[in-house]
Protein backbone atom coordinates (compact mmCIF):
# COMPACT_ATOMS: atom_id res chain seq x y z
CA UNK A 1 0.00 0.00 0.00
CA UNK A 2 1.52 3.40 -1.04
CA UNK A 3 -0.05 6.40 0.90
CA UNK A 4 0.03 9.64 -0.58
CA UNK A 5 -0.87 13.29 0.25
CA UNK A 6 -1.08 14.46 -3.58
CA UNK A 7 -0.80 12.69 -6.82
CA UNK A 8 1.44 14.92 -8.58
CA UNK A 9 4.44 13.18 -7.43
CA UNK A 10 3.27 9.81 -7.91
CA UNK A 11 4.39 8.18 -11.33
CA UNK A 12 2.29 5.09 -12.42
CA UNK A 13 3.78 5.40 -16.12
CA UNK A 14 6.83 3.17 -15.71
CA UNK A 15 5.25 0.86 -12.42
CA UNK A 16 6.38 -2.83 -13.81
CA UNK A 17 4.33 -4.59 -11.38
CA UNK A 18 0.86 -2.60 -11.07
CA UNK A 19 -1.52 -5.22 -9.55
CA UNK A 20 0.48 -5.86 -6.85
CA UNK A 21 -0.18 -2.09 -5.37
CA UNK A 22 -2.65 0.15 -3.90
CA UNK A 23 -2.77 3.43 -3.78
CA UNK A 24 -4.29 5.42 -0.05
CA UNK A 25 -5.27 8.95 -1.24
CA UNK A 26 -5.05 10.50 2.27
CA UNK A 27 -5.22 14.37 2.81
CA UNK A 28 -7.34 16.70 4.80
CA UNK A 29 -7.55 19.22 2.20
CA UNK A 30 -7.78 18.21 -1.43
CA UNK A 31 -4.83 19.53 -2.76
CA UNK A 32 -5.54 18.26 -5.86
CA UNK A 33 -8.04 19.30 -8.67
CA UNK A 34 -10.84 17.08 -8.86
CA UNK A 35 -10.37 16.70 -12.95
CA UNK A 36 -7.08 15.40 -12.08
CA UNK A 37 -7.75 13.08 -9.44
CA UNK A 38 -10.34 11.52 -11.78
CA UNK A 39 -7.65 11.10 -14.33
CA UNK A 40 -5.03 9.16 -12.01
CA UNK A 41 -7.73 7.24 -10.80
CA UNK A 42 -8.47 5.87 -14.50
CA UNK A 43 -5.02 5.01 -14.50
CA UNK A 44 -5.20 3.04 -11.94
CA UNK A 45 -8.07 1.04 -13.11
CA UNK A 46 -6.33 0.77 -16.59
CA UNK A 47 -3.32 -0.50 -14.23
CA UNK A 48 -5.62 -2.54 -11.47
CA UNK A 49 -4.20 -0.52 -9.16
CA UNK A 50 -6.75 -0.27 -5.91
CA UNK A 51 -7.51 3.24 -4.68
CA UNK A 52 -8.82 4.04 -1.40
CA UNK A 53 -9.77 6.90 -0.13
CA UNK A 54 -9.13 8.38 3.63
CA UNK A 55 -12.23 9.42 5.78
CA UNK A 56 -13.76 10.84 3.10
CA UNK A 57 -17.57 9.14 1.71
CA UNK A 58 -18.35 12.31 -0.62
CA UNK A 59 -14.73 11.74 -3.01
CA UNK A 60 -14.87 8.19 -2.46
CA UNK A 61 -18.37 8.13 -4.39
CA UNK A 62 -17.04 10.85 -6.65
CA UNK A 63 -13.62 8.97 -7.70
CA UNK A 64 -15.58 6.09 -7.65
CA UNK A 65 -12.93 4.51 -5.39
CA UNK A 66 -12.30 0.85 -4.74
CA UNK A 67 -12.67 1.33 -0.86
CA UNK A 68 -12.02 3.49 1.80
CA UNK A 69 -9.26 3.77 4.42
CA UNK A 70 -10.30 4.75 7.87
CA UNK A 71 -7.52 6.50 9.98
CA UNK A 72 -6.78 5.11 13.65
CA UNK A 73 -8.54 8.33 14.81
CA UNK A 74 -11.64 7.77 13.14
CA UNK A 75 -14.07 5.82 15.55
CA UNK A 76 -17.20 6.20 13.64
CA UNK A 77 -18.97 3.25 12.73
CA UNK A 78 -21.18 4.16 9.83
CA UNK A 79 -18.68 3.30 7.26
CA UNK A 80 -19.23 -0.70 8.10
CA UNK A 81 -22.22 -0.30 5.91
CA UNK A 82 -20.29 0.69 2.94
CA UNK A 83 -18.89 -2.64 2.63
CA UNK A 84 -22.53 -4.01 1.56
CA UNK A 85 -22.39 -1.61 -1.30
CA UNK A 86 -19.04 -3.38 -2.34
CA UNK A 87 -16.87 -1.13 -1.39
CA UNK A 88 -13.32 -2.03 0.29
CA UNK A 89 -12.65 -1.43 4.19
CA UNK A 90 -9.09 -0.92 5.39
CA UNK A 91 -8.50 0.86 8.57
CA UNK A 92 -5.18 1.39 11.21
CA UNK A 93 -4.75 1.00 14.76
CA UNK A 94 -2.07 1.29 17.40
CA UNK A 95 -3.09 -1.02 19.78
CA UNK A 96 -5.32 -3.82 20.53
CA UNK A 97 -8.62 -1.78 21.14
CA UNK A 98 -8.21 0.22 17.87
CA UNK A 99 -8.41 -2.90 16.53
CA UNK A 100 -11.59 -4.21 17.64
CA UNK A 101 -12.89 -0.98 16.71
CA UNK A 102 -11.59 -1.40 12.78
CA UNK A 103 -13.10 -4.74 12.73
CA UNK A 104 -16.42 -3.58 14.18
CA UNK A 105 -16.21 -0.37 11.16
CA UNK A 106 -16.23 -3.83 8.76
CA UNK A 107 -12.06 -3.27 7.78
CA UNK A 108 -10.57 -6.13 6.46
CA UNK A 109 -6.71 -4.73 6.48
CA UNK A 110 -5.47 -3.47 9.73
CA UNK A 111 -2.49 -1.49 9.64
CA UNK A 112 -0.47 -1.52 12.98
CA UNK A 113 1.46 1.52 12.96
CA UNK A 114 4.19 2.15 14.36
CA UNK A 115 6.29 -0.52 12.98
CA UNK A 116 9.74 1.91 13.37
CA UNK A 117 10.84 4.87 15.54
CA UNK A 118 9.57 8.42 13.56
CA UNK A 119 10.46 12.19 13.29
CA UNK A 120 6.84 13.06 13.99
CA UNK A 121 6.38 15.64 16.92
CA UNK A 122 3.90 14.75 19.77
CA UNK A 123 4.14 10.82 18.61
CA UNK A 124 6.80 8.32 20.64
CA UNK A 125 7.18 4.85 20.53
CA UNK A 126 7.21 2.16 18.12
CA UNK A 127 6.84 -1.55 18.28
CA UNK A 128 9.91 -2.97 16.29
CA UNK A 129 9.99 -5.93 14.23
CA UNK A 130 9.90 -8.64 17.77
CA UNK A 131 6.64 -7.11 19.06
CA UNK A 132 5.07 -6.92 15.93
CA UNK A 133 5.76 -10.39 15.36
CA UNK A 134 4.32 -11.02 18.56
CA UNK A 135 1.50 -9.23 18.61
CA UNK A 136 -1.93 -11.69 18.52
CA UNK A 137 -2.11 -13.49 14.71
CA UNK A 138 -4.88 -11.28 13.58
CA UNK A 139 -5.80 -11.93 9.88
CA UNK A 140 -4.26 -9.38 7.34
CA UNK A 141 -2.55 -7.16 10.02
CA UNK A 142 0.37 -5.22 8.17
CA UNK A 143 2.58 -2.88 9.39
CA UNK A 144 2.93 1.07 8.76
CA UNK A 145 5.30 3.54 10.08
CA UNK A 146 9.06 4.63 10.23
CA UNK A 147 9.84 2.25 7.10
CA UNK A 148 12.66 4.09 5.06
CA UNK A 149 15.93 3.63 3.36
CA UNK A 150 17.59 2.14 6.01
CA UNK A 151 15.29 -0.23 7.43
CA UNK A 152 13.59 -1.47 4.27
CA UNK A 153 15.21 -4.45 3.96
CA UNK A 154 14.26 -5.19 7.59
CA UNK A 155 10.66 -6.37 6.27
CA UNK A 156 11.51 -9.35 4.92
CA UNK A 157 11.38 -10.21 8.92
CA UNK A 158 7.37 -9.07 9.78
CA UNK A 159 4.92 -11.87 9.68
CA UNK A 160 3.01 -9.94 6.79
CA UNK A 161 1.88 -10.12 3.42
CA UNK A 162 1.62 -6.60 3.17
CA UNK A 163 3.18 -3.19 4.28
CA UNK A 164 2.23 0.28 3.71
CA UNK A 165 4.60 2.93 2.90
CA UNK A 166 3.64 7.06 3.01
CA UNK A 167 4.47 9.40 0.38
CA UNK A 168 7.45 10.54 1.49
CA UNK A 169 9.20 7.43 1.39
CA UNK A 170 8.06 6.62 -2.32
CA UNK A 171 8.66 10.36 -3.32
CA UNK A 172 12.62 9.40 -2.52
CA UNK A 173 13.85 8.91 -5.97
CA UNK A 174 16.63 5.75 -5.13
CA UNK A 175 13.24 3.99 -3.46
CA UNK A 176 11.80 4.39 -6.53
CA UNK A 177 13.44 2.21 -8.51
CA UNK A 178 12.74 -0.63 -6.14
CA UNK A 179 9.19 -0.58 -7.43
CA UNK A 180 9.55 0.36 -10.74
Amino acid sequence: FFIIESIKKVNLDNLKNFNKFNIIYRTTKIKDKKEDLLRFRKICKRKRIDFYVANNIQLLKLMQADGIYISAHNKNLKYKFYKKMNYKIIGSAHNLNEIKLKKLQGCTTIFLSRLFKTNYKNKNGHLGIIKYNLFPKIESLSPLGGINKKNFNQLRYIKSDSFALSSAFIEDSSINKLFY
